[in-house]
């Protein structure tokens, strides 16, 4: 299985910064909202937009961040996104974010989002996007050539 990853720059804003001058601790939580943001441009198929399109949505259900260095005003932040296979109707990420000037590890996290359909009911089964979605991303090399062997 093919690992996806993306990485994206964001610039540390000053609304971020809280009374001691460092990124305040929840601004990390909208680090990774804008490396899923990216990621879902990257590769096309689970971004925002084709969730909404779809009319089935993935809130968050579970986050978790590990916070190791300060961002500071003017640092860039460079948010690893990666995508975490596991089977089932869910979508996990690992985040690792990065201070630009120095390569240092500010932060580690993971998200794990479920499945709901427009009347909020869980959703046991994948959508059909998402099972489309990693038939065409997930599947590496060998994957195609045995699928294509196996119905001769």
């Amino acid at each position: 299985m093919k690992e996806l990853k993306d990485i994206c720059r964001i610039p540390v804003k000053f609304s971020e910064i809280d009374s001691m001058r460092r990124v305040w601790h929840g601004s990390y939580v909208t680090y990774m909202e804008d490396g899923r943001e990216s990621f879902g441009r990257r590769y096309p198929g689970i971004g925002y937009e084709d969730i909404e399109r779809s009319g089935i949505f993935a809130p968050l259900y579970d986050l978790k961040i590990r916070y190791y260095a300060p961002l500071e005003i003017n640092d860039v932040a460079i948010i690893h996104t990666r995508y975490v296979y596991k089977p089932g109707a869910r979508l996990d990420y690992h985040y690792a974010i990065y201070r630009e000037r120095d390569n240092q590890l500010c932060a580690e996290g993971e998200t794990t989002q479920l499945f709901i359909d427009a009347n909020g009911q869980l959703m046991v089964e994948k959508p059909a996007y998402y099972q489309d979605w990693q038939t065409r991303f997930l599947q590496t090399d060998d994957d195609k050539l045995s699928n294509s062997t196996s119905h001769e």
